[in-house]
């Protein structure tokens, strides 16, 4: 039986295997996620190539289709139409099997048509990659055996093959959105499986993807590690990349006196901030009302419903949040604000001057509501600072 050109010890063997896969990983998280479906970053056309090839022999992927199949999921999250939502195909059906959702959704030829424009349309690309895309992994196939053997090079070459299908389509569209921590509320269920992104490049971060599609750096937070914005960093160092836009960071200046169009503006483009903000003073009160109502246990877990849109709250939860809002009027108050707060961006078919009103009253409510959390949060709202 063929040896292969190396004879490595085993443990050589996984260590080329994870390289590899990552490899593709980059290149889906660069290439196909942030540069071709969101368009949030500009790649050298030699480093765009090598992806493109890379992806071709390594997933036989075409880009029209998953980058069209991603934007609809953006446009559609959590309804019918969203191509692999857990909350409609349920969890185990895409972690498990979310690859053959992707198939069914690539042949619908009004996807591709809709949610495929400014994707690769060269000569290279309507040839070859995307009519000869089973091609790719052929060769790929080849390539492994030639280097490592008969034994070897197929069960790398298999590892290569069921990466993306189960890491993206699965865990990233699966646990993606159905387990994690979140933090912003987005009105997807979209979650951040793990604040480190390093083995899915970054793709972990996807409720802050979610809330900010455009961004080309994932994480948020301190904490939070995104190992595709390192290599977009290294790239844009050495001139193979340009960055287009990043989530806005909140900037906090001087307590304006009044709430003019200035807060206005600052307020809506920071607006995923106030939510977070928001959500932090709504379990503050919580927690704090809890201690004061007559048998407080028997709302314990309503905490993380009180910032969730009324109508993602389970059925049975919600005769349990309306007892409890009735039993705390400071409680009650600071939840009912919420919505009238989210107004001043929901609202689109109203005028600045209007928005503008909303604002103020909304601001002038809350810091005479007696609820310290909502006097403390109207501050910081006329602190914001445009960029």
């Amino acid at each position: 039986m063929y040896a292969g050109l190396v004879d490595w010890p085993w443990w050589a063997y996984v260590l080329i295997t994870l390289g590899l896969t990552h490899v593709t990983i980059a290149a889906v998280t660069i290439f196909l996620h942030r540069h071709q479906a969101h368009r949030a970053l500009d790649l050298h056309p030699l480093v765009a190539h090598f992806f493109r090839l890379w992806l071709w022999m390594s997933t036989g992927m075409v880009t029209k289709e998953w980058a069209s199949i991603h934007r609809k999921h953006h446009a559609k999250c959590e309804t019918v139409d969203d191509p692999h939502s857990p909350q409609v195909y349920g969890i185990h059906r895409v972690l498990w099997t979310g690859v053959f959702l992707y198939v069914r959704e690539s042949r619908n030829r009004d996807t591709l048509e809709r949610y495929g424009r400014g994707t690769p349309d060269d000569w290279i690309e309507n040839h070859i990659y995307s009519p000869w895309h089973k091609l790719g992994v052929v060769i790929m196939l080849a390539i492994d055996v030639a280097i490592f053997g008969v034994v070897p090079g197929l069960l790398i070459w298999m590892t290569q093959m069921v990466w993306i299908p189960f890491w993206a389509a699965g865990v990233v569209n699966g646990l993606g959105h159905f387990w994690g921590y979140r933090n912003f509320s987005p009105r997807d269920a979209s979650t951040n499986i793990s604040p480190w992104g390093i083995l899915i490049g970054g793709e972990e971060l996807h409720n802050n993807h979610h809330t900010f599609p455009t961004s080309a750096k994932l994480s948020i937070h301190w904490y939070e590690f995104d190992v595709g914005w390192l290599y977009i960093r290294i790239l844009t160092a050495l001139g193979l990349a340009q960055v287009k836009k990043v989530a806005p960071r909140p900037r906090l200046g001087s307590l304006r006196p009044v709430v003019d169009f200035d807060t206005l503006q600052a307020v809506i483009t920071n607006r995923y901030d106030v939510l977070s903000q928001y959500a932090r003073s709504l379990k503050q009160v919580y927690r704090e009302e809890l201690g004061t109502l007559q048998d407080g246990s028997r709302f314990k877990g309503l905490k993380c419903w009180l910032a969730a849109d009324a109508g993602t709250v389970p059925q049975e939860q919600r005769g349990r949040l309306e007892l409890l809002l009735g039993e705390s009027r400071a409680l009650q108050t600071a939840y009912a604000m919420r919505q009238d707060l989210a107004a001043v961006w929901e609202r689109s078919n109203v005028s600045r001057e209007h928005l503008l009103k909303t604002l103020q009253d909304w601001c002038e409510r809350a810091e005479s509501s007696g609820v310290r959390q909502l006097q403390e949060l109207s501050l910081r709202l006329r602190s914001y600072a445009l960029a």
